[in-house]
């Protein structure tokens, strides 16, 4: 714990180094315009004797100890690697020289390469070009498309068998988890009967290159194969730039938005060449599902949604939790695909509720719970699972499934049989084990830790008598008001004299940004217990030289406390702050992504928590705040693992804010059930006779927090809590 007690020998030992090196006196004047209750007062010592240490300090020790001076004073005053080398060893240009070995096959013996695997027939080449993989860039593909692609035909039986393998080079920079996962996918996707599967790894864990890697071995084995991507739009180039730096093998990569193909025409033209030549392509899932769900009746809209249902002949969908709601087109539309091979990618499965998983499981094998094998279980799972009152099992097909998703909802939430629920869970998990592959987040050894901790903020008085308010309000929005009060109650009454700047965004322009300007001058801090949390938070970030990423469900908390940055201290965006929004193009995104992790003046970065999904690395931040509370808890752990994840050199440390007392805490209290249910069912260690997950309440003096035990961050915590792993 970093507190006054350390404050005089830091001091004493400072004063020493005074004496025998040159200190550049550093500017951290504030602008004069900061809002009441925020008083930046130095805090002065008298200094004691000086000890009888050495003088002679090297440069490495001179600034650990200007940090933890910066530190501690920080912590008085406010009010309110080894890294990993991924060099990604670069296979050179090889004139292969082939030779013959029993346990083998047909083996290069200077790269290593097999050309033909000593069980299998099929002859299966990875054609590496002559050229370098750092420098190479992808030719613009000049071929024109035909509308006559009936005579491509798609490989929907089975010719792969059980004899794909990792490329040497992949093999050699695979996890465990990764090799496991790569087999995984062939005993699905390449098997005399392939079926689908979900992959289920956690954020950060290596989705992707598992994928690439699998994609490569899938099409070296089958030159017919045609591989569509489905996938959030945003993160189309973090996998084209992940497949180049991986890649074996020129492949050509296709989509519509690199080349502005908008018109049913245009696009027809992409996929012709899709089909023609092997290739993969890559989509959104807002365009698949418009293109597959177009009533214009013209030829070219018909050829374009043909293709795309007759002619992939893998599909693999990233994010592919997306498409779990039933009542949805974009899920209908992704079961109509005609091929068997479908592969769900996602860092959280479990996302609100039990049906859910069920109908991701229902899209990559159809009607899953009717299967031979499952409706055994789902008879011993009914005959042992609490039956919520009211659900009576009639013969319809609907009613048997929604009383199935009941009662094993009840089971896991509220049931207080241990053995019943330990049982249940074997059951779900014996029904998932061959088409469902789970890895929990794990890099102990590969990064410095994680703590996550839950915080209860006692609320203004101001604030708890805008409360009363909120709570005769239907849901969203309370919801959305709230997050606004608890930040500040004047951030509330600016929405309602604002209604445009609600759940649509906030509307960026002169008039509403010096009406906000306006407000914020006028602000006393200590009225809006997040805002002040915030800012004392950033101020001890700033002391250490660590970096803070703000994460919001809404873009007015965000904009405000970004509005409050440049009145304070100047900031401006693209130096000191950054942001990704829903509306951040893809450029705006890589810029913002690589100028926040690598720049030494970056300080702050604000993000709309469903824009930051995956594909979003913002390793420079060592510290994480979510302002507010997510009905769907997966949302927030993908927030938290935008900074806790490969390339992380800091300890992550992550900050949920709950205003205590209020209708977010019961929203948090929801959260926090769902959460438990998926760690139930997927990372429950059943056998230890005990619950051995969730959350568990320390002392903010005992948190292993330097930050939360100074005393200002303490003062209007009312309880924390941290996760027990």
């Amino acid at each position: 714990m970093i507190s006054f007690c350390i404050f005089q020998p830091l001091e004493k030992r400072l004063k020493k180094l005074k004496e025998v090196i040159v200190v550049k006196n550093g500017d951290s004047s504030g602008s004069d315009s900061s809002p009441q209750g925020y008083d930046e007062e130095d805090s002065s010592r008298n200094s004691t004797d000086i000890d009888n240490q050495s003088l002679y300090v090297d440069a490495e020790e001179e600034e650990e100890l200007w940090r933890k001076m910066a530190f501690a004073q920080e912590s008085i005053k406010v009010t309110v690697e080894d890294s990993q080398s991924n060099d990604h060893k670069q296979i050179e240009d090889c004139d292969h020289s082939f030779i013959c070995k029993d346990d083998i096959g047909e083996v290069c013996r200077v790269c290593g390469l097999i050309k033909k695997p000593i069980e299998s027939m099929i002859e299966v080449v990875f054609n590496k070009q002559k050229r370098s993989r750092r420098t190479y860039m992808r030719e613009k593909e000049n071929g024109e498309t035909s509308r006559d692609f009936s005579g491509i035909q798609s490989s929907h039986t089975n010719i792969l068998g059980e004899k794909m393998f990792i490329h040497p080079w992949h093999d050699q920079e695979m996890r465990p988890h990764q090799t496991e996962g790569f087999r995984f996918l062939c005993n699905n996707l390449a098997a005399d009967e392939p079926g689908g599967c979900i992959l289920a790894h956690a954020p950060g864990s290596g989705k992707t290159f598992l994928l690439i890697s699998f994609l490569q071995s899938f099409m070296a084995m089958d030159p017919q194969a045609r591989p569509l991507v489905v996938l959030p739009k945003g993160i189309i180039e973090s996998w084209k730039r992940e497949f180049t730096l991986w890649e074996v093998e020129k492949i050509p990569l296709l989509d519509f938005y690199s080349v502005k193909a908008e018109s049913r025409k245009q696009q027809l033209k992409v996929l012709g060449q899709w089909i023609k030549e092997r290739s993969i392509l890559f989509l959104g899932y807002q365009q698949f599902t418009r293109i597959i769900c177009d009533d214009n009746f013209e030829a070219a809209s018909e050829d374009c949604k043909l293709i795309l249902l007759e002619k992939p002949t893998l599909l693999i969908l990233d994010e592919g939790h997306t498409s779990r709601n039933k009542e949805t087109y974009m899920l209908s539309s992704l079961a109509r695909v005609k091929t068997r091979r479908k592969v769900v990618l996602t860092g959280t499965l479990f996302q609100n509720n039990v049906e859910e998983v069920f109908n991701i499981l229902d899209l990559v094998r159809p009607k899953f719970l009717k299967r031979p094998g499952t409706r055994e279980i789902v008879s011993r799972i009914m005959s042992k699972a609490e039956i919520p009152r009211g659900k009576q099992v009639n013969q319809s097909s609907s009613s048997i499934e929604g009383t199935f998703f009941a009662a094993v909802e009840l089971t896991l939430q509220r049931s207080t049989n241990f053995s019943a629920k330990a049982s249940l869970i074997k059951d779900l998990r014996e029904m998932t084990r061959n088409i469902l592959h789970y890895h929990k987040a794990d890099f102990s050894g590969l990064l410095p830790g994680l703590s996550e901790f839950t915080v209860m903020l006692n609320l203004s008085s101001i604030q708890r008598d805008e409360v009363k308010g909120l709570r005769k309000m239907e849901l969203f929005k309370q919801i959305s008001l709230g997050a606004a009060l608890y930040i500040h109650p004047k951030l509330k009454s600016f929405l309602e004299e604002n209604p445009s700047n609600g759940e649509k965004g906030f509307s960026d322009n002169n008039t509403t940004v010096m009406k906000l300007d306006k407000m914020l001058k006028k602000i006393n801090v200590r009225d809006g217990v997040k805002m002040k949390f915030f800012l004392n938070l950033l101020a001890l970030c700033e002391s250490t030289g660590e970096k803070l990423l703000v994460f919001s469900q809404y873009i007015v908390p965000i904009k405000t406390l970004e509005r409050l940055m440049s009145s304070m201290k100047g900031w401006r965006l693209g130096k000191e702050m950054f942001t990704i929004t829903g509306d951040s193009s893809n450029e705006q995104r890589e810029w913002s992504m690589e100028r926040f992790n690598n720049s030494l003046e970056a300080k702050v970065f604000f993000g709309s928590i469903k824009a930051c999904g995956e594909g979003i690395s913002l390793v420079g931040a060592s510290r994480v705040l979510i302002l507010d509370v997510h009905l769907n808890p997966s949302v927030t752990q993908q927030a938290v693992a935008r900074a806790y994840r490969p390339g992380q050199k800091r300890k992550v440390y992550a900050y949920k804010l709950v205003a205590a007392d209020s209708p977010e805490e019961e929203n948090y209290e929801t959260c926090t059930r769902k959460e438990m249910m998926s760690k139930m069912w997927f990372e429950w260690n059943v056998g230890s006779g005990r619950e051995d997950f969730g959350f568990r309440a320390i002392d903010a003096d005992h948190s292993g927090d330097a930050f939360l035990e100074t005393t200002k961050m303490k003062e209007d915590i009312k309880c924390l809590y941290t996760k027990v792993n």
